[in-house]
């Protein structure tokens, strides 16, 4: 049987981390960035859970946090959800080269 440590929960966070910087980097649609965002957010409930379950056993903080940036990445999705249907109402496009109406 496999045994699963904390080195596999730090390679997958890693991995999901690394996925989602490059969507934020490189992608040019901005429903991809709000995409990459919330990757980046699961990695690091990931990690949070991952080193309370092998740092602290009987301490519940590395959960409650994670259950607490689930609250802030779900209010930052429906905002910037909220925020790109103003945006693609007015410039009929999802590209984020053509939302320069935020540069003031």
């Amino acid at each position: 049987m496999l045994d699963v440590g904390l080195y596999h929960y730090l390679i997958l966070a890693v991995a999901l981390f690394s996925i989602g910087l490059y969507g934020v980097l490189a992608s040019r649609n901005a429903i991809r960035v709000l995409m990459s965002l919330e990757l980046m957010l699961n990695a690091v409930n990931i990690n949070l859970v991952a080193f309370n379950n092998y740092l602290h056993l009987h301490d519940l903080s590395g959960q409650v946090f994670s259950i607490f940036i689930l609250t802030v990445s779900a209010a930052e999705a429906s905002v910037g959800l909220a925020v790109l249907i103003a945006l693609f109402r007015r410039t009929h496009s999802a590209d984020m080269e053509q939302y320069s109406i935020l540069q003031g």
